[in-house]
């Protein structure tokens, strides 16, 4: 369904780690808005709705809401630090159209 690099299973492990939410998980999701259609989100919660899909990356808890999945089916979660900036990069194919920055896409 996704699947997220170890860099970013890393990272994410280290941001919860500093935040001390160890046993909180992450949200991928997206959104309507931004200049291609939708956007990414990706947030630290505490509590899964019931129609949310659990994924577990070695130990990294990551859920996802019903209508999300859809769009992101197939899509990588990554994580670079490159000298262009730091932070994660979703990676999907199912996005036909993105915009410069990489946080919005149309399908």
């Amino acid at each position: 369904m996704i699947s997220v690099s170890n860099k970013a299973i890393g990272k994410i492990k280290e941001i919860l780690q500093s935040e001390q939410k160890e046993s909180s998980f992450i949200r991928v999701g997206i959104k309507g808005g931004g200049c291609s259609g939708f956007t990414y989100l990706l947030d630290i919660e505490d509590q899964q709705k019931e129609s949310d899909q659990l994924f577990d990356f070695d130990g990294v808890k990551l859920v996802i809401d019903s209508k999300s999945v859809i769009y992101l089916a197939g899509t990588e979660l990554d994580y670079t630090d490159g000298l262009n900036g730091a932070g994660f990069i979703f990676n999907n194919p199912n996005a036909v159209k993105t915009c410069g920055c990489g946080n919005s896409f149309a399908v």
